[in-house]
Formats: structure tokens, C-alpha cells, sequence
């Protein structure tokens, strides 16, 4: 973590200005110096007259600024970073209409476990139930939705609340805080004797629980004895930087692994013990399953997914989650990391492990996966028009490089991509999470792009999803953060069309889900960037790799089937 510069210069060490009077330091700025200490590098934000001594305090500190159209996109690229990087993400935005609408960024991060802070402005503690401009109830309208809101109520505990928000955002599965700052609160000067303003590393206790030595021990014999044991690594994988640890998990003791949300990319493409395409089927008849980071919600099938006569083992930070909508054989409470590498260790040369069972088991889910694929393919490389999704998702897998950050935004588009995109390394897949939400994309490529400029980042959007908040593109093209866009463009909002249509009847399927055929290569290119539209699925690869080389922002508009449906959309699976 970055450390904060919180030591008065030589003249002013001792807390007084060169002529004797105290140094003083404004609430904008003790904001700044307790985001440098937690390490945060850049906050998202869209102004307000509520909030811009926090700007001054941020320029001083050297914490960069960016500005965007919409304070949705300021939340979601606050929820990105902080998955991007580890460190916690911070947005700001102005007081009534500015905190609400950054209302769904901040929700989408609670879902995901993205220890995210909003700070948020309010009228005057001197105005108060007088009207202010913009003045609601701004905490109570965040306390749903984060593990932490507050009002700050004077200057020289600003600092201090702030960290208290970053303790509270790290406790347990990480998750989102609000903080509510009056404006003569922010503006206010105090001495900086008056302002405890707390040090990097020294307010927050390490979150690496090993979990209880006992469970951890049961659940190391579990996998000595297993005939058919899986695992899946669901997104605390990554929260915990558990990559490594899982790996040496899998490969020593030859478990399959499969991995969701932002556990995608733990295990290269192409590793023995890296399975997609089977987990229905291993969930069915494994003996022994674990599940890391992933609570039993809708993805899951609230649990009714796996076997009622397998052994099931849930890992997870926070006790809530555990046993929630299932009940399982042992559950243990700690980072994946730590716990992983523990059973690895007990299990170290264990020769009550079966490797000959254990590899005829991998060998009889590779046998699943491969039948899967092979029945796939053929729409995977079909060359029909309009353009098969299909065929578009496996073009940019073909696409992706080491260094490929993956984004999906959308519905039943992303759906697709969900079956056939695999990221290359982990941390390399980015997606809404649980929440669902539409419109992330542009703002998760702005966060990724400030977090690791190095690293190419590639989004799929569908149509309505980039509708949503688009227009940031701009701030893309202003901040020079080139990216490769492509849009599987249906002009509909195909996912919620086809259970429509199911329900009441194809001529009610297209009411209030039609959108218009919006050429958005020539969008791109209005606002500065590169752009193409594609109709033939032969030209796909060659538009990417166009706007790769061009270097600037870019969308690649291309014109899929419509009448054309992702599984799990006919399946309709997501309200199960």
C-alpha cells in the first residue's frame, strides 16, 4: 500500500505554521490523505459544488481524477478497481440526484463482495431540515445496500471515519460503504492536532483467516478418500489472490476444477484439470464436492444443482453464506487461499489417494466435455447470416492474448460468451456478478484500463447494455484509454424477448424489448474513436484486429441472429 505523507514539513512538524498559529487541514483534504493511505490511486467522480474540496485534497495527495457523465459509471468503475487491483475502489459524487444515481453501481457491488467507498455530499449541518439543495436521507438509503454508512459529523474525525469505512468494507466477504460528508463539515479548516488521521498499515487487521484447524484437517481426509471428487472456485478465488493455492490444490491432488464469475482464468485453457463444459454432469456424480467463494443463489440453483448423495464442502468468508439455501457436510470459514494450501500440505505424499481412480475420473469428465464441444462446434464456425452468436463469442476467444482483459455487459450475448470465452490468466474475466446488472462494461473498462494500462481490454456488450451508459465512451476517448469494443448488436433485448414470447405468445413477445438498429461503429467514430460494422462472419477477426492497431477506443458493431437464443436463456435459468 501506498503510505500516506502525513508528517508536516520542517516548519511545521510540531503542528503550527512557520509564524506560530496552528496548521490547519480542511475535511476535502483529510479525505484525500486517509485514501492515500489505504492506497487508493484514482477516484470517479462527476462534480458537485458538495464535494470539490475533495478534488483540491486529491491533486495535493497526487490521487488522480476522473471525471465522467454519469454516477452510475463513477460506482460501477469504484466496484471494477477494486477487483482490478484488490485495493478498495472510491467514487465521489454530489449530494440528492448525485448519490441516487449512483445508487445501482454501489448495489452491484454489494452482490459481488467489491469493497468499494462511496463518498457522497449533503447540504450544511447549519441547514439542516431547512431544505438545502439536494438534501435527502442519503444513509438510509444506503444502509440496504452497504456493510457501512454514515454521516460524518465533524472535520476532525473526517480521516478517521474513512478508515473506519475500509475496516468495515474488508470484514468478512468484502462489500461496499457509503459516507455522507456535510458541506461545512468538508470545506471546514481544523488544526491537525485536532484530526487523527490514521497511518497505512497500521488500522486494519490482515483478513487471511486459516479457518478451524479441525474442519480444515476433516476436509483434507475427505479429499484423501474421494473416488470422484470437483471443485469449483467461485470468486473469492480471486478476492483472495487464492490463484496459486488453488492451483497447487488441483494439480497435486488431482481434483477437476471448475471456476465461475471471477474465478474464470484461475486455471489456463487447455490444463488437464481444467473443465467447463461437464460441471452439470460432474455436479450429478462426483462423490465429493467443494465449493470456494460461491453462495448457493440463482447460479447454483440454490444447491438443488448438486448431488444429494455426494459429499458437499462449502468455503467461504463469510458465515452467513455457509450452509444458506442447502445444507452441507462441512463448512469452513476462512480465505481460499490459506485453506487450500493447507489440505495441499496434509495431503502432501498421501498415498491413500487412488491416482488411478482419479484419473479415470478426470478421463470420464474430459469424455463429457469433449461430446459437448464436438456438438457445439459446428455453430461455433457457422458462417451463416445474420451472424451466429455463437460464432461470434468464438472469435473472441480466438482473439484473446495473455494479456487480454475479458469484459461481458449484457444478457443473453454475454450468456453465450459465457459457454465458449475463457480468459488466459486470472483476473482476466470481468462480469456484472449476481446482481445482473446491464451497463457495466464501459465503466469496468475505464477502471481496468487506469489499473493496468499494459493489459488490452476486451468488452462484449449487447446492444441494450451499452445503451445504458454509452456515452462514457467519450470519457474513454478523453483519458486516451484505447480498448477493443465489440457489440452483438440484435437490435432487442433478446433475453427477456424470448421468456416473453414463451409466456404470452409470440405476437406479445416483441412489446417493450424492440430497440432500434443503431449502427454504434458509427458512434464510436462521432466521439473520436475507431469504428466498423460487420455483417459477414468472416470479416469479425479482421474489424478486432483493426481496432486493435488503431490504438484508440473502439467498437466493432456486428449484426447477430435475433432469432437466435443462448441456452440458458431458453432455460431461462436465471429465475429458477
Amino acid at each position: 500500500m501506498a503510505q500516506a505523507n502525513t508528517t508536516p514539513d520542517s516548519a511545521t512538524r510540531s503542528g503550527t505554521a512557520e509564524h506560530g498559529e496552528p496548521e490547519l487541514i480542511s475535511g476535502g483534504h483529510l479525505v484525500a490523505k486517509a485514501l492515500k493511505a489505504e492506497g487508493v490511486e484514482v477516484i470517479y467522480t462527476l462534480c458537485g459544488g458538495h464535494i470539490i474540496d475533495i478534488y483540491d485534497g486529491c491533486v495535493d495527495e497526487g490521487i488522480d481524477v476522473i471525471d465522467v457523465r454519469h454516477e452510475q459509471v463513477a460506482a460501477h468503475a469504484a466496484d471494477a478497481y477494486a477487483r482490478i487491483t484488490g485495493r478498495p475502489g472510491c467514487a465521489v459524487v454530489t449530494a440528492g440526484p448525485g448519490t441516487t444515481d449512483a445508487v445501482t453501481g454501489v448495489a452491484n457491488a454489494f452482490r459481488a463482495e467489491s469493497p468499494m467507498l462511496l463518498i457522497g455530499g449533503q447540504g450544511s449541518l447549519s441547514q439542516h431540515k431547512m431544505g438545502s439543495l439536494q438534501d435527502l436521507p442519503h444513509v438510509d438509503l444506503m444502509t440496504p445496500i452497504t456493510k457501512f454508512a454514515a454521516s460524518i459529523p465533524a472535520t476532525e474525525r473526517v480521516a478517521d471515519i474513512v478508515s473506519m469505512a475500509f475496516r468495515e468494507a474488508h470484514h468478512g466477504s468484502p462489500g461496499p460503504a457509503y459516507l455522507e460528508i456535510p458541506r461545512d463539515i468538508l470545506d471546514a479548516k481544523v488544526p491537525v492536532s485536532k484530526a487523527r488521521i490514521p497511518q497505512a498499515g497500521h488500522y486494519r487487521a490482515s483478513t487471511h483467516s486459516a479457518g478451524d484447524p479441525d474442519s480444515v484437517a476433516k476436509l483434507a481426509e475427505l479429499v484423501s478418500k474421494a473416488e470422484k471428487p470437483c471443485i469449483l472456485l467461485g470468486s473469492q478465488t480471486w478476492t483472495c489472490r487464492a490463484t496459486d493455492s488453488a492451483i497447487e490444490f488441483v494439480r497435486q491432488l488431482d481434483v477437476p476444477a471448475y471456476m465461475n464469475g471471477s474465478g474464470r482464468g484461475t486455471l489456463p485453457p487447455g490444463d488437464p484439470h481444467h473443465l467447463q463444459l461437464s460441471r452439470r454432469y460432474a455436479f450429478q456424480n462426483a462423490d465429493l464436492i467443494i465449493v470456494v467463494g460461491t453462495p448457493f443463489d440463482f447460479r447454483m440453483g440454490y444447491g438443488k444443482r448438486l448431488s444429494t448423495d455426494a459429499t458437499v464442502v462449502q468455503i467461504d468468508l463469510d458465515y452467513r453464506t455457509v450452509g444458506k439455501n442447502r445444507d452441507i457436510d462441512l463448512g469452513i470459514v476462512g480465505d481460499a487461499g490459506r485453506v487450500l494450501s493447507a489440505v495441499t500440505e496434509m495431503n502432501a505424499g498421501n498415498q491413500s489417494v487412488d491416482s488411478a481412480q482419479r484419473k479415470a475420473w478426470l478421463e470420464e469428465l474430459r469424455a463429457v466435455e469433449d461430446e459437448a464441444y464436438q456438438k457445439r462446434l459446428p455453430r461455433q464456425l457457422s458462417d451463416s447470416t445474420p451472424i451466429d452468436p455463437y460464432r461470434l463469442v468464438h472469435e473472441i476467444n480466438e482473439f484473446l492474448t495473455e494479456d487480454s482483459i475479458y469484459i461481458g455487459d449484457g444478457g443473453d450475448i454475454v450468456t453465450f460468451s459465457g459457454q465458449v470465452v475463457q480468459p488466459k490468466a486470472p483476473g482476466h474475466w470481468m462480469d456484472p456478478g449476481p446482481l445482473g446488472t446491464l451497463g457495466v462494461g464501459v465503466p469496468f473498462i475505464m477502471a481496468a484500463k487506469q489499473a493496468m494500462p499494459h493489459k488490452e481490454i476486451v468488452c462484449l456488450f449487447g446492444d441494450g447494455a451499452f445503451s445504458l451508459t454509452g456515452w462514457d465512451f467519450e470519457t474513454l476517448v478523453r483519458f486516451d484509454m484505447p480498448f477493443i469494443g465489440i457489440v452483438g448488436n440484435n437490435s432487442s433485448m433478446n433475453q427477456i424477448r424470448y421468456g416473453q414470447a414463451e409466456k404470452y405468445g409470440v405476437d406479445r413477445g416483441r412489446v417493450g424489448n424492440t430497440l432500434g438498429d443503431v449502427p454504434f461503429g458509427e458512434f464510436a467514430k462521432m466521439l473520436g474513436g475507431y469504428g466498423e460494422d460487420v455483417s459477414n462472419p468472416a470479416d469479425i477477426r479482421p474489424a478486432m484486429e483493426r481496432a486493435r492497431e488503431s490504438g484508440k477506443p473502439s467498437l466493432i458493431n456486428v449484426w447477430v441472429d435475433p432469432e437466435v437464443y443462448a441456452p440458458g436463456t431458453m432455460n431461462q435459468t436465471m429465475y429458477k
